[in-house]
């Protein structure tokens, strides 16, 4: 690159950059959002949320990179516009390929790193955060006792533990069961745990009594040692793990295993989200076109450029949502995955035309010169 294209590339990386980076805290505090429920409902701690959060926030980098682009180079072209920056340098014979071409290149860099997030981070990331979402439902000692405080289970149980030490021991705990409402059964112990026996969690009490009130007025006590109250009947069997489009590798989604229902009914909504992975980082190279024909595609302007600016964004928009239009038809029919190649690539043909027409529409111009008389010259 020549000294003038090292410094449109300057210029235009830094805020794509911090556009970048804008963009992705927006992404985390909405993912946050989408899972507050980790700490409400499941009782989770604030690093299992943060973890769970981060996790997330590869599949909205994904989407917000072209965008991102788009608006650093409108950012970057204009304010050279602004300081007549590119006016002095159209005027040294500086095409406005020569122009683009920097920003082109970050195109290519910022291509290549969406791949990479679509192929590799973001089915790893979502992977692990299905696994780790299914394990806190799975918590069941995290998720049923709040010590100092009466919870409900589930319909029919009601638990309370005086407090639970850092070794996962519970002191002083009542579990009252109510499924038999004429006659509920209460468990008091001085100590217990929650544990998986036979991949079926349950409370395994120590030192304790259960009673059980009679009609008379009064009660039933058996006195135990140790004593082991499963938890099943009062909770939801939990459902395996299935790892939806967003989780699976490009090798699952093209090849998934047919012996699965879930994977036979959705084989077409598998292949539509791999052709997509690898078709988007072209988007990059037509958002950036996309700005620069809206920037360079013109005549010089005093008046500044907010309505180039406003039909390239609203240009932008168009094919973005086009783009997840065409996603989404591909998930109903197949034969229409080349589209999500053919689509951006169009796109970047079209604004390849349109700079480089207006390169040759400027040329002219640029090169021309007064010619003096012969006699003058004389």
């Amino acid at each position: 690159m020549t000294t003038l294209q090292a410094y449109i590339f300057r210029q235009t990386g830094m805020p794509f950059l911090v556009i970048v980076a804008g963009l992705a805290l927006v992404a985390v505090f909405t993912q946050g959002l989408a899972q507050l429920d980790v700490i409400v409902e499941q009782r989770q701690s604030g690093l299992a949320f943060a973890w769970v959060t981060v996790l997330g926030v590869p599949l909205l980098m994904s989407l917000i990179l072209p965008l991102a682009l788009f608006f650093a180079v409108i950012y970057a072209i204009n304010r050279m516009h602004s300081e007549s920056e590119l006016v002095v340098a159209s005027a040294g014979g500086v095409s406005p390929w020569q122009i683009a071409s920097p920003v082109m290149k970050l195109a290519a860099i910022a291509a290549l790193a969406h791949l990479a997030i679509n192929t590799v981070i973001q089915p790893a990331a979502y992977k692990e955060m299905r696994s780790t979402l299914f394990a806190m439902r799975g918590d069941i000692a995290a998720s049923l006792v709040r010590p100092g405080e009466f919870s409900t289970a589930a319909d029919g149980l009601v638990v309370f533990a005086r407090e639970r030490r850092a070794n996962g021991e519970l002191q002083e705990v009542l579990l009252v069961d109510r499924t038999n409402p004429a006659r509920p059964t209460y468990y008091v112990a001085a100590t217990g745990r929650v544990l998986m026996l036979d991949n079926k969690p349950g409370f395994f009490l120590n030192d304790g009594q259960i009673v059980q009130p009679k009609k008379d007025g009064g009660e039933d006590v058996l006195e135990f040692a140790s004593y082991t109250f499963e938890l099943g009947p009062f909770l939801p069997v939990p459902e395996a793990i299935i790892l939806k489009p967003s989780d699976r590798t490009l090798g699952e989604l093209f090849y998934p295993d047919l012996t699965y229902f879930y994977d036979q009914q959705n084989a077409e909504t598998f292949k539509a989200e791999a052709h997509h992975r690898l078709s988007a980082p072209l988007l990059n190279f037509a958002m950036a076109l996309i700005a620069l024909v809206g920037l360079l595609g013109g005549e010089f302007s005093r008046r500044g450029y907010g309505v180039r600016i406003a039909w390239a964004s609203a240009a932008a928009l168009l094919v973005r949502v086009f783009s997840l239009g065409i996603q989404a038809a591909c998930a109903r029919n197949d034969d229409l995955n080349p589209m999500q190649y053919a689509f951006p690539v169009l796109v970047c043909a079209i604004g390849l035309a349109l700079l480089l027409w207006s390169g040759s529409a400027k040329a002219p111009k640029a090169r021309a010169s007064p010619k003096m008389p012969v006699a003058e010259a004389a």
